[in-house]
Order: C-alpha cells, then structure tokens, then sequence
C-alpha cells in the first residue's frame, strides 16, 4: 500500500453540514480499501483563478494509506459529485 494526499475543493455555496457529510463519504470509501490517517477541513479560501465562476472554495485535505487501484475509483466519485469543482491526489513520499 503507498501514501497519498487529496486535496478537494468543494463548491463554497455548500453548507458546512454537507461539507463534512461529503468528506465522511469521501473517508468511508478510502477506508472501504485503505486506511485514513487525517482529514483536515481547511476551511473557505480564495482560489488563485475563477474554477467554474467560483472565487472561493471549501478546502479539504485527505491522508491516506490504499492501494493504486482505489484511485481510480476515488477519482471517479470526485468527478460525479456536482459540488465537488476541483481535486488532485498525489502520492506522499
């Protein structure tokens, strides 16, 4: 299993309950294949550039321990929820 950070933004129009409702899900899947080490919610921030007419965006921060093939799949939940406006995850070294 290998280390990896996610980092979502979540659309800032979102209530702070369906923000952390989102990021129970997003743990619940990780944990379905892997082990969650820390999620930070970061909280509202300004974007460095307008992402889908947004100025600003709920942050949260996922640690975790899976396998690669969870990826794939993690990536494609971020893609299907509309609140979700953008997401990266890289592997920690």
């Amino acid at each position: 299993m290998n280390k990896y950070e996610s980092v979502v933004i979540i659309d800032p129009s979102v209530e702070e309950e369906k923000v952390k409702e989102l990021s129970q899900r997003f743990t619940d899947l990780i944990n379905h294949d892997g082990t969650v080490e820390k999620v930070e919610e970061l909280g509202k921030k300004k974007l460095a550039y307008e992402v889908k007419k947004n100025k600003e965006g709920y942050y949260v921060v996922i640690n975790f321990e899976a396998n690669p093939s969870l990826i794939a799949e993690l990536e494609r939940n971020y893609r299907i929820i509309d609140e979700v406006i953008k997401f990266i995850t890289v592997k920690a070294e």
